[in-house]
């Protein structure tokens, strides 16, 4: 038994060593050496004895799985192995657009409670409001589950019918709502004006972020006019997602032949380059970047592109520092999947971030009590087991010591557009509201100043 699983082994080996880039062609693979085949025979042991021997009943397929999702996290914290369920959520994510309700949601003491609908889905027209908790979904109570596992009870296929029970403070008795799922898709760009500055939040990165950005700087020319002074974009707490996307929304706000980013893969392999079309969208108005550790992977890009081309003023804190880039490899007929940490990305200059991060032009920590609420939940690339060195001669910035170790999510990569279930935001507004946000009021403030240094000069 032992060594016809180690024949089926090697050839799921074989399988596997073939590698697959973005453009799916294979390449020649080197042969298998004989320690090789020693160490598959070690593993065809230890499965045999797990499958026949351990105290309850394991499927193969979990045991499988689970070697090859160990094999693949092993390497970096970003490679992983995606399962058939896994594949499709994340494919969903980076549409950025299922079929579901249209309602952001957060937990609050185990309740799911709304932040609030979506304009125009089937949550807004059925009179869902903000502060509303919804304890049961097809008359099922939901009280109790995590945020993810509600989610996805309120999702399900376009035109399918789901019954809502919620909790509203003003009314003594249960509120029945019936909806029809439609096609949602998620709001990764949010902006409104600050007096005469747009100012444009980008949550996440995924197939919707360019479209919302150019919605966005057009509904803001039309609000401002000729008083728009500058943008404020905001990738605060952005974990990242889409290269192309990343790739996009710099070429936003530069011209012609400027770099954005270039990949190198195994030993220093030259990838792909990318730069700008024609067109300058902002028109050449000053635009200032917010960052902080939270902002990884395609936000940094942009905040790395834009600073080397001095197109931005980047304001905040040190970025997360993750440098390198995940191809996503469809397996088994595209049932499932590897991602698959296959090359590092660099900036115009030609700087690795990785470990390091960017460094803002200007830092300015976040108000106190914003701080309080975020002490202990931030970690950086550098703090990740088995995270990638920077390889660069000389990479003389050393990473940004983390703060003490928390129960805060880590920005992970590449990390598709997060599901409408987070980022609070008030009723009827177009962004990311926060009481205090003095990082975002010195953005303002800069903008104001550069608006005044380059009005025309009068002399009598």
């Amino acid at each position: 038994m032992s060594k016809l699983f180690s024949t089926a082994a090697i050839a799921a080996l074989l399988a596997f060593t073939v590698p697959l880039g973005v453009t799916g062609g294979a390449q020649a693979r080197e042969p298998l050496k004989s320690e090789t085949y020693k160490q598959l025979d070690l593993f065809a042991d230890v499965f045999e004895r797990v499958r026949s021997e351990y105290v309850e009943e394991v499927s193969d397929e979990q045991l499988i799985e689970a070697a090859i999702d160990g094999m693949l996290t092993s390497l970096d914290p970003h490679s992983s192995y995606l399962n058939k369920k896994n594949f499709a959520d994340m494919r969903v994510q980076t549409r950025g657009e299922f079929g579901g309700l249209g309602i952001e949601v957060t937990t609050e003491n185990g309740f799911v409670k709304v932040i609030s609908p979506m304009d125009d889905t089937p949550a807004a027209r059925a009179g869902v409001q903000p502060g509303d908790y919804i304890t049961h979904l097809n008359d099922e109570q939901i009280v109790g589950l995590s945020l993810n596992d509600a989610v996805e009870k309120m999702r399900g296929p376009v035109g399918s019918d789901i019954k809502v029970t919620i909790r509203r403070a003003s009314v003594a008795e249960p509120i029945q709502l019936s909806m029809t799922r439609a096609s949602i898709k998620v709001q990764s760009v949010r902006f409104r004006a600050e007096d005469n500055v747009g100012y444009i939040r980008i949550s996440s990165f995924n197939e919707q972020t360019q479209p919302g950005l150019d919605k966005a700087m057009a509904k803001l020319k039309e609000q401002l006019g000729p008083k728009l002074i500058g943008y404020v974009l905001d990738m605060r707490n952005n974990p990242g997602g889409l290269l192309d996307q990343a790739v996009s929304v710099s070429d936003t706000f530069l011209e012609k032949g400027r770099e954005i980013v270039s990949t190198r893969g195994r030993g220093g392999k030259e990838g792909d380059r990318y730069t700008a079309k024609a067109g300058d969208a902002a028109d050449g108005l000053p635009v200032v970047v917010l960052i902080n550790g939270g902002s990884a992977s395609a936000s940094e890009i942009v905040a790395g592109a834009l600073q080397d081309h001095k197109r931005a003023i980047i304001l905040g804190t040190q970025s997360f520092g993750k440098g390198s880039v995940q191809t996503i490899i469809p397996l088994q007929g595209q049932q499932s999947a590897m991602r698959l940490t296959t090359s590092r990305y660099y900036t115009p200059s030609g700087k690795s971030i990785q470990q390091l991060g960017i460094t803002p032009d200007i830092e300015v920590q976040p108000a106190k009590i914003e701080e309080l609420a975020a002490a202990g939940q931030r970690r950086r690339e550098a703090d990740l087991p088995n995270a990638l060195r920077n390889t660069d001669q000389g990479a003389g910035a050393k990473p940004a010591p983390a703060p003490a170790p928390g129960a805060g999510a880590t920005p992970s990569a590449p990390s598709p557009a997060a599901t409408p279930t987070a980022t609070p935001v008030a009723a009827n507004s177009n962004a990311d509201t926060a009481p205090v946000d003095y990082q975002l009021a010195r953005a303002v403030d800069l903008l104001r100043g550069v608006s005044l240094f380059n009005q025309p000069k009068h002399t009598n």
